[in-house]
């Protein structure tokens, strides 16, 4: 039993160390990045102010890895779109809520706003997340989902409602506050303020969506 327990310390050593010596995912350097835009113009690295380098690459320091989205616009505020890019990552990232409930919330969001290129991006990553195709298409056609389990209910309509009418009511608000506690609460509020920074800054830009691909969202009436 000792001789086991020795060996499996070994291992696991070995494994740490392995661990700490195994090397940083690649990042993209910046000088080869190639943003998009619409109305602003898409920077080159070599025509960027030294904020505005900054900005891009602490951006590409963080968990994105990339600098698709509204990056571009806000980079003719730099200070302000650092702030605002950490902000994003800490909503999107560093988040209590799961993955699937938040990325329903940033779709909810993103419908509300007509933001094509943010509901392609965040349609897809609900996806992989484990919501339902059928939730999914039910916010896109501007339906409330059937069958959604009470987690998801919690989130669509606390959502919502905040997007709707501009407050929540008291049951609704229990009802998160029930499912997710308060720091949950926050951080969903926290995502939406975020992503309808974003929905404001891609539509003022009239941001591509992903070349080959068509707007997926319709009007609503």
């Amino acid at each position: 039993m000792n001789r086991l327990l020795m060996l499996g310390a070994g291992l696991l050593a070995i494994v740490g160390v392995a661990a700490a010596q195994a090397p940083n995912p690649p990042r993209p350097d910046p000088r080869s990045l190639r943003l998009r835009g619409g109305r602003f113009k898409p920077l080159a690295y070599d025509e960027m102010t030294p904020a505005q380098k900054t900005m891009i690459e602490h951006l590409l320091s963080g968990p994105r890895a990339g600098a698709n989205g509204p990056f571009n616009v806000l980079l003719r505020s730099p200070e302000m779109g650092d702030l605002a890019q950490q902000f994003g990552a800490s909503t999107r990232f560093n988040t209590s809520m799961p993955r699937k409930l938040n990325e329903l919330a940033i779709i909810i969001t993103a419908r509300h706003w007509t933001s094509q290129y943010e509901w392609q991006a965040h349609h897809r990553a609900a996806l992989e997340a484990g919501l339902s195709p059928a939730i999914a298409d039910a916010i896109a056609q501007g339906q409330r989902p059937a069958g959604m389990q009470p987690d998801e209910a919690a989130v669509y309509n606390f959502c919502s409602e905040m997007l709707t009418t501009k407050q929540v009511s008291d049951a609704t608000f229990k009802a998160a506050m029930d499912a997710f506690g308060e720091r949950g609460v926050v951080d969903l509020i926290g995502v939406m303020g975020w992503y309808q920074t974003v929905s404001m800054l891609l539509n003022a830009d009239r941001y591509p969506v992903a070349e080959g691909t068509q707007p997926e969202l319709k009007p609503l009436k």
